[in-house]
């Protein structure tokens, strides 16, 4: 947050309030306060915590994470413990840290999807916002995504209004139809898109002739994929203008923030980073303040789709 004579950092996704634009991503920070001991969570925009099942799940095999020149490969497989578990477990220990919450969930099918939605209703006002994970590409090997289907992206969305909440619908840029389902997810009740999730990626063990991660190929996060998100932001923000977007992919720096806010993110999620460093997302969230007062930026909402042509 900012302080008594610096910038304003406050912004809005849709309806949601936030008291400044920086978030957790989802995947990289656990399911509950994992990363209290290196940051404030009261501190940050929101803690988005892993995707959640309708059940637990157990994931993909392992190998499950591989390091790659620029970045990570990971192909865990959304493994997790179940909402009704997370509610019970993780949610507590997050309230009584004081974050803002948003709930991330995922499923097989859209009956999942909705299940696990309604298994959200009726949470504490700190859960903010659920996030729709219709973009992991680590199941099936990314080869049938909802995020890859506007109608069926658009089926899952009406569903989800059982948990309650405003709905983020997380999309892949694995597909040439991003603008179509952005459209069709916003048509369908989503108070925002999250741009984006990993890319589909596989590295091979030449000694060995065998793909590293156990699942064969994975989602590639990281540096990598910083000028693939913003470009995903870019182009959807000025197709939809009025739909909030939720930037994140390879957001490292205050720079790398900037840059997805002035593409149209109305708030950027930091997830890959924390990996190497688990103080990243509180460094992004120090450095955004400064950069604004060096650039003499009085509000973080200036930033918004400022970019030029």
């Amino acid at each position: 947050m900012s302080g008594t004579n610096g910038p304003d950092l406050r912004t809005s996704v849709g309806s949601v309030e936030l008291a400044n634009p920086v978030m957790t991503a989802s995947g990289t920070a656990g399911y509950g306060t994992e990363l209290g001991g290196f940051v404030d969570l009261a501190r940050l925009g929101a803690v988005v915590v892993k995707s959640l099942g309708a059940d637990p799940w157990p994931g993909n095999r392992p190998p499950r994470v591989h390091a790659t020149t620029a970045g990570m490969l990971n192909s865990v497989g959304l493994q997790g413990p179940g909402v009704e578990a997370w509610r019970r477990d993780q949610l507590p220990l997050l309230d009584a840290a004081g974050a803002t919450v948003v709930a991330s969930i995922w499923g097989g099918s859209v009956q999942d999807y909705a299940r696990a939605a309604a298994a959200l209703a009726g949470c504490p006002e700190s859960v903010v916002a659920v996030e729709v994970n219709l973009s992991c590409p680590n199941l099936d090997g990314g080869q049938h995504l909802f995020a890859h289907d506007p109608l069926a992206s658009a089926e899952v969305i009406r569903e989800v209004r059982s948990a309650g909440l405003p709905c983020w619908a997380k999309l892949s840029p694995n597909t040439d139809r991003l603008v179509e389902v952005a459209d069709a997810v916003a048509g369908a009740g989503a108070a925002a898109v999250t741009l984006v999730n990993t890319l589909l990626g596989m590295v091979i063990d030449v000694e060995r002739r065998r793909p590293v991660l156990g699942a064969g190929g994975g989602g590639l996060s990281g540096p990598a994929i910083h000028p693939v998100a913003v470009r995903a932001v870019h182009t959807v923000h000025r197709a939809l203008p009025e739909l909030p977007i939720v930037g994140v992919g390879g957001v490292a720096t205050a720079v790398d923030a900037v840059e997805l806010l002035l593409a149209g993110a109305s708030a950027v999620q930091v997830g890959t980073a924390t990996f190497a460093d688990p103080r990243a997302v509180g460094r992004v969230l120090d450095g955004l303040g400064s950069w604004c007062r060096d650039h003499g930026v009085g509000s973080v909402r200036e930033l918004i789709g400022g970019v030029r042509d």
